[in-house]
């Protein structure tokens, strides 16, 4: 308790010149809040009286759910009726209670009850899940003022517009509040966004001046004030509005504001009035309603069902035509059916009558072209899909204990069709841990670790050189000639010198480096040198000892000191700044103290462990902003002299170096470019001595700025600080790991050779994306990057069409220089902020924006809103037609997780919006790899074979049902008993094609991560094309032909019993049935590529199971079975003609399918073919060195990861010993 309270005395507002301006006098001019968009009045301290003054504020619940307890039944219902074969099978039911239906009601209405039903139950089950974890945020607790003074408990869902809420330390905001009062004296708190802007740094939020006085609960007891402010947005960065109290009226501004979901960080607690609830917060604001998602398969099988629809109105009116032809020209003769007593629907005297009553008989008898069990066999194979995604154990999370979830089944095969990824950075890439790994200090580099880029780069180089030695011996050897290759002259391992060796940037060291971790976290240096007080032995130890300080001293941090074991931990705006306190502490000097005008530093110079303290007096702290791109302070040492201190981007502090101070400045930048290609993010450190009346003439100038009023303030502090930071001597260098999640590199390299695409959509700053692009190999030394962006003058300056014609002109000329570009090589990256965005999204510019960005290949998108990265989604699915995923794990993620055909959330630590959003949930981003590559790549094959089989099989029983129609005088009279006709879809042939849906595998799962461009067959589209479609509804149309006219042809003047009596069509119908049976379930057989003894059970078993049924079915009394009594026993099974037609006609129907698949296998083998033939024969065990050779070519061509950046170090190293080469020849030709 005293720390805290030490820690509250500090006027944190002295640490911060920029980032929270406020003039010093309360003469500030009320913002004007008229006209519409300005009617929100908020009673503070009074939630009840709003309502009475016709307030009606909406409730702080919020619900990210699809359906209600009102509106599931009409939004279910309208899901469901959205399928086209649904509407048909509704109104078959209702013209089958009519007398003209050819079948009972029953058979119609309980499959289609049973078929819809399920599939509710299933989207109940499914969005249940989203409405637990509703209720899950909608619970949580925060202290609320009750009256008096007393605050007490309450659960977010409860808390009303004008609430005074406590918030304690790293808990989230319930709602949008404006800060009354902290734990700081001068009301500065500090806030996460990272959940709303994906920025890592905390922003600095402070109160009016009026209300910091209300620093205590009891504080609140007589608090009552009016809030007029605009009305709910979804703009994150702005915010008008006034506060009036006692009698006074006071500005607001966003700096004032702490928004829903953001979290408290390094502030014991904060008061603050709620102003937004629930969906009126600006979160909430960016966020879309829970989207109705179907996938491209889907979509597609409903124009297969419109061309079945065709083919059986085709039929009808077929069959309807030759009805009428029949009843009035023949029927009239044929005096067995007593013309003189006849039903209206024969009567050829009502001709029209009968025709259109045939007609609806023969739409509900060939209805078994269209497959009712399909939809619910699919959602069940979904299910249990879905179900294996969630029990796979390679996608769970040890260290959380998160599975993998799949939170909507109906977008399985979606996963294997995706084109484009759009990611978030932070917490999806990033873990937001920085680890300070390597420097440079007076031109020597120090720091022999290696981060994760080069690990990943080293042990793919030496890859692809093992493999490309193996080549040279390996001529003669299988060839995967149908995957994408890309093939290099070969450059033999043993061949490379040291010095070549390390030119190709492999570190050879660190190839045991990857199991060892940092012990201290934010610290992963290495370097005898500089650790332990070796430093001091060093050649240049007096920079080092600058260096160490500026580090130490250099920042706005505030130290918690642990006094069970004497040490310090850090409460720092940012990530990095606590990786620089923890590296300057490793080092010996240790910020142990900060008071309200010095630093205190314990300081080790030996491995003696002698400390000793030292105290500098702050006299000015000129903070970072991204604009000013650097920090200084400026202190006064112990000795007297007056230094300023500064660290920045190197691109800053090198433009302001002195004469003198850029002895180290080749040097420095040589290492720098290597910490960029390293993937690591990089500050330069730099000072100045100052003496008395130097910086006594600066301090008048920047007091008188920093007291100035007008909007001229910022302009005049930024012009007098930058006097100061000029003329500076550079120390060195920093290089700070941004620690991504475990795998993202592998993910991605593995991601891009399947041929998808990575656009990184981000809130935070360009610099930081810039330097995680290179840190996953998005971006790479060598690739030419776009940056569309506009001056921050041409903003103030110039008008909305001048700008949006410069964006267009730099997009033009951009453009061009991708389509001039002759090295089939060179790569681009697109990189654009979120303003100049905002241009780039409107109509007429977008589709040449996105033109642009698919022909980069990469695109980073900084400093988005929520909202951007939802347009930006929209746009890639709308503009290219293909399937996108986002993939994000912060609620201001959700925009674009929703907007995507497929939402991917990352069930990280910031929260659960993303993953209530998402389709799909992960643990962690290298998941993704798996979930699309292997699952995708198996759900895709699956429902396509699977719904193509379903077509086949209906196409080839149901058209038999016309061909005796047809030969029966288009009576309208069924071949089979009804009963055969509800068990075909039900139970006959339901089984056998769930199991190929749920457990087929072209391919093993090591063997689809190993051969990445398997994927790409999803994306082509190649299993469900029209091609595919048609082939297999040729199949059926094929397989009816034979079934039928064989066995009327075998069967129709052929003696059947031993009598010498012919078949009746009871035997012919179930003849005829037992034939597709057995064809049919052969057929799936030899599509199936993959046998476990469920298939085998289910296959075979539907078989035995039709004979069962028919056995038992005979059995019972004539009044039930009717002809079908004693079937199987007495008629079918004594007659040899039944058992050899049904082998004849069987061989037959699957004969041309197994001619065509052993063609194909033999002369156009697709990939999967060859890798099948390869593991049958063991050549994967036999041969080593050709699997690996095959392994290293089954690569989609790709410009980014780490594969990428590896071989243009090898193409780069090659045309330098071409040159070398070149040269040595020509230097020994005779001159």
């Amino acid at each position: 308790m005293a720390r805290g309270r030490i820690r509250a005395r500090l006027r944190r507002s002295h640490l911060y010149t920029f980032g929270c301006l406020k003039p010093t006098t309360t003469e500030e001019v009320p913002h004007p809040l008229q006209g519409p968009g300005y009617s929100r009045r908020v009673l503070c301290n009074q939630p009840q009286l709003h309502e009475k003054n016709s307030l009606f504020y909406c409730k702080n619940d919020i619900s990210t759910t699809k359906y209600n307890a009102i509106t599931f039944l009409p939004k279910a219902l309208f899901e469901q009726f959205r399928r086209v074969a649904n509407i048909y099978f509704l109104l078959a039911a209702c013209l089958s209670a009519s007398p003209i239906s050819p079948f009972s009601p029953l058979s119609m209405i309980a499959p289609l009850a049973f078929v819809v039903g399920l599939s509710m139950v299933k989207e109940a089950l499914e969005d249940s899940r989203r409405f637990l974890q509703d209720i899950k945020v909608n619970r949580r607790k925060v202290s609320l003022h009750k009256g008096d003074g007393t605050f007490g408990l309450r659960s977010w869902q409860k808390i009303m517009v004008g609430d005074v809420v406590k918030v304690e330390k790293d808990q989230f905001f319930p709602a949008d509040l404006l800060l009354l009062a902290s734990s700081y004296e001068d009301g500065i708190c500090y806030v996460e966004t990272m959940n709303l802007d994906g920025e890592t740094n905390l922003k600095v939020k402070r109160s009016l001046e009026a209300t910091m006085s209300l620093d205590n609960d009891g504080a609140f007891k007589d608090f009552s004030g009016t809030i007029y402010c605009e009305d709910p947005n979804p703009s994150l960065y702005t915010f008008v509005g006034n506060f009036e109290y006692e009698n006074q009226v006071y500005p607001l501004d966003p700096s004032q504001i702490l928004l829903r979901d953001s979290k408290l960080r390094n502030t014991d607690h904060v008061y603050g009035v709620v102003i937004f609830t629930g969906h009126d917060s600006k979160v909430m604001q960016n966020s879309t309603k829970s989207p109705s998602k179907r996938s491209t398969i889907e979509k597609k099988m409903d124009y297969i069902i419109y061309t079945l629809f065709t083919v059986l109105i085709l039929i009808s009116f077929i069959s309807s035509i030759g009805f009428v032809a029949k009843t009035k020209y023949q029927a009239p003769t044929w005096w067995y059916l007593r013309p003189d007593d006849i039903e209206y629907q024969f009567d050829p005297e009502k001709i029209g009558l009968a025709g259109m009553s045939h007609l609806i008989t023969a739409l509900i008898l060939y209805g078994y072209l269209i497959p009712i069990s399909l939809y619910v066999s699919i959602e069940v194979v979904k299910v249990l899909q879905a179900t294996f995604i969630d029990q796979d154990i390679q996608m769970y999370d040890d260290e959380t204990g998160t599975p993998a979830e799949a939170r909507t089944s109906n977008l399985n095969e979606e996963l294997g069709q995706v084109d484009t990824i759009l990611s978030d950075k932070t917490g999806t890439l990033t873990c937001n841990q920085m680890d300070f790994l390597k420097c440079s200090i007076a031109g020597t580099a120090y720091g022999v670790r290696s981060s994760e880029v080069e690990l990943a780069a080293a042990k793919q180089m030496a890859s692809d050189l093992d493999d490309q030695d193996l080549e040279q011996n390996m001529e003669q050897d299988l060839d995967l000639s149908n995957f994408p290759m890309h093939k290099e002259s070969k450059v033999p391992w043993e061949n490379i010198a040291e010095d070549e060796e390390s030119e190709l940037g492999i570190v050879v060291n660190s190839r045991g480096d990857e199991d060892r971790r940092p012990a201290i976290k934010g610290f992963g240096f290495e370097d005898d040198r500089l650790m332990n007080g070796n430093w001091l032995r060093e050649p240049n130890a007096d920079v080092l000892l600058l260096f160490f300080r500026i580090l130490a001293v250099c920042h706005t941090a505030i130290p918690e000191l642990n006094e069970e074991t004497d040490s310090c931990t850090y409460e720092a705006e940012s990530p990095d700044e606590g990786a620089f306190l923890v590296a300057a502490r490793e080092f010996g000097f240790e910020f142990y103290r900060r008071t309200q005008s010095s630093v205190v530093i314990r300081e080790s110079f030996s491995a003696a462990g002698k400390v000793v303290q030292r105290e500098y007096k702050i006299l000015n702290l000129l903070d970072f902003t991204s604009k000013r791109k650097r920090m200084s302070v400026i202190v006064r040492d112990e000795e007297g002299k007056i230094i300023l201190f500064c660290k920045g981007a190197d691109s800053i502090i090198f433009d302001r170096l002195s004469k003198n101070g850029k002895m180290y400045l080749d040097a420095t930048t040589t290492h720098l470019n290597e910490y960029g290609e390293a993937g690591l993010r990089t500050l330069a450190l730099a000072y100045r001595e100052l003496d008395d009346r130097e910086y006594s003439d600066w301090n008048n100038k920047f007091q008188k700025a920093k007291t100035a009023v007008g909007p001229d303030r910022e302009a005049m502090l930024d012009q007098v600080s930058d006097i100061m930071e000029r003329e500076l001597i550079l120390v060195g260098a920093t290089a700070v790991e941004d620690k991504l999640q475990k795998g993202v590199p592998q993910c991605i390299d593995k991601l891009a050779q399947a041929g998808l695409k990575i656009w990184v959509l981000t809130g935070d700053k360009m610099e930081t994306a810039i330097n995680i692009g290179f840190a996953c190999s998005l971006l790479r030394p060598g690739m030419k990057q776009i940056c569309i962006t506009m001056n921050s003058d041409s903003v103030t300056n110039d008008g909305k069409e001048v700008i949006k014609g410069n964006i267009l002109t730099q997009i033009t000329n951009a453009s061009q220089m991708i389509k001039l570009e002759k090295d089939p090589h060179a790569a681009f990256a697109l990189i654009i902020d979120g303003k100049t965005l905002t241009y780039a999204l409107e109509d007429d510019v977008k589709l040449q924006f996105l033109g642009l960005a698919v022909g980069c290949a990469s695109v980073i998108c900084c400093r988005v809103s929520p909202k951007q990265k939802a347009l930006v989604t929209r746009l890639v699915k709308e503009g290219t037609g293909k399937t996108t995923l986002a993939i994000g794990d912060g609620a201001n993620d959700v925009g674009m997780i929703q907007e995507a055909d497929i939402g991917v959330g990352i069930s990280g630590v910031e929260g659960m919006q993303a993953v209530m959003a998402s389709d799909f949930s992960i643990a962690q981003f290298r998941f993704l790899e798996r979930l699309l590559v292997v699952h995708g790549h198996w759900c895709y094959k699956r429902i396509a074979q699977m719904i193509c089989y379903f077509f086949y099989k209906n196409i080839a029983f149901g058209l038999t049902i016309f061909y005796f129609e047809a030969f029966a005088g288009f009576s309208g009279q069924s071949v089979y008993d009804d009963w055969y006709m509800i068990l075909f879809n039900v139970v006959l042939t339901s089984l056998p094609v769930i199991t190929l849906g749920v457990f087929e595998q072209d391919v093993p799962s090591e063997v689809c991560l190993q051969f990445p461009a398997l994927y790409q067959q999803g994306p082509k589209n190649l299993f469900f094309d029209w091609y595919r479609i048609l082939g297999w509804m040729g199949n059926g149309l094929y397989s009816s032909l034979i079934i039928f006219f064989l066995v009327i042809i075998i069967f129709y003047d052929q003696a059947f019993r031993a009598n010498g009596q012919v078949a009746d069509m009871a035997a012919v119908g179930t003849t005829m049935f037992t034939c597709i049976i057995w064809t049919v379930n052969c057929q799936i057989a030899l599509t199936m590529s993959h046998f476990t003894w469920i298939q085998h059970l289910f296959v075979w078993g539907s078989i035995i199971t039709w004979y069962l049924f028919l056995l038992l079915y005979g059995m019972l009394p004539p009044k039930y079975c009717k002809s079908a009594y004693q079937i199987l026993v007495e008629v079918l099974a004594p007659a040899p003609i039944y058992w050899t037609t049904t082998l004849l006609v069987t061989i037959a129907c699957v004969l041309p399918y197994l001619g065509h698949i052993s063609f194909q296998r033999c002369f156009h083998p697709m990939d999967h073919h060859i890798i099948q033939e390869i593991k049958y024969y063991k050549k994967d065990i036999e041969d080593q060195r050709m699997w690996t050779r095959e392994r290293s070519k089954a690569r989609h061509e790709t410009k980014i990861g780490f594969t990428a950046r590896v071989e243009a170090k090898i193409r780069n190293f090659k045309g330098k010993l071409q040159k070398k080469q070149q040269s040595s020849q020509g230097s020994l030709s005779p001159s």
